[in-house]
């Protein structure tokens, strides 16, 4: 999973707004997926979308 799978999406700019962007590419390169949701909430990420993105998370995983 890398930049490319948000690229313009509304995640980022949620993470944006809060500068969290490359702390949220760090969590999930260390596969801190606990991490990165509590990044997403602290970005106001409804609870549907952090989900899926964890879910997403755990594909790009196994994909290794």
């Amino acid at each position: 999973m890398d930049e490319m799978d948000f690229e313009g999406t509304l995640v980022l700019e949620q993470l944006a707004a809060i500068d969290r962007v490359d702390e949220f590419f760090e969590a999930v390169d260390a596969d801190d997926v606990q991490r990165a949701a509590a990044l997403m909430r602290e970005a106001d990420v409804d609870a549907a979308t952090i989900a899926i993105v964890l879910r997403k998370i755990a594909e790009g995983d196994a994909e290794h």
